[in-house]
């Protein structure tokens, strides 16, 4: 009789383990779908242009070609006149808003209202197009940090009142760029422009290197 009882407190205890690990087993999968729940729906991943080299990036980093690339196309897009300045310049700012910080669109704002005051947008188009032989290259985007990024952008401004040209100049632009990572459906990149770095636009005279790149070259050529 005793033999029986102590395989009845052997089953005993062997369903008793059973219901630990199946508990266990219940704590490891809520915990895995909490888990999955928390994961985003979508996640961006910024390839760089040239891959000949082989690449190798972190999930979040954005590479430097990239960040030059969209300060490029956003930058044209807001001084993209077609028209009349004072249709075309507001509706460029609300149609590239969701590639602008709050206090840049803001500032775009103001700007568009002094010009409209002034008569300064009336009948005028304007347009940038980079520089001949201009592009891409590593001095051209300083890392700020993971999160930011100046970028030097060598564009030629062209500007016209009534199909006659009134302006046509080659001015060198640092755009700030940010991470903004906001609303991945209106705004894929992840980034925004910041405004201006530094002392803002200049127009350019000699050559087309940015002048912390020149300083570079000559302490490496030294």
């Amino acid at each position: 009789m005793q033999r029986y009882r102590y395989e009845i407190d052997n089953v005993r205890s062997h369903l008793r383990s059973l219901w630990a690990v199946i508990g266990l087993q219940l704590v490891v999968i809520l915990a895995l779908w909490i888990g999955w729940m928390r994961m985003p729906s979508t996640i961006t991943v910024h390839i760089p242009p040239d891959l000949r080299s082989g690449s190798r990036l972190a999930l979040d980093e954005v590479p430097s070609p990239n960040v030059y690339s969209f300060a490029y196309y956003i930058f044209q897009q807001l001084n993209r006149w077609p028209n009349n300045g004072a249709e075309d310049y507001g509706k460029a700012i609300f149609r590239i808003a969701p590639y602008l910080t709050d206090a840049y669109r803001n500032a775009l704002v103001i700007d568009m209202d002094n010009r409209g005051k002034r008569g300064e947008l009336a009948h005028r188009t304007r347009s940038l197009q980079a520089l001949p032989g201009v592009a891409y290259s590593a001095e051209r985007v300083e890392v700020l940090g993971a999160d930011a990024w100046v970028v030097w952008l060598d564009l030629e401004l062209q500007e016209s009142v009534k199909g006659m040209t009134i302006k046509k100049t080659r001015i060198r632009y640092p755009l700030r760029v940010v991470r903004l990572a906001i609303d991945p459906e209106s705004n894929p990149w992840g980034l925004a422009l910041d405004g201006f770095a530094g002392a803002g636009p200049e127009r350019l005279i000699a050559d087309s290197q940015p002048e912390h790149s020149r300083s570079a070259s000559r302490e490496d050529s030294s």
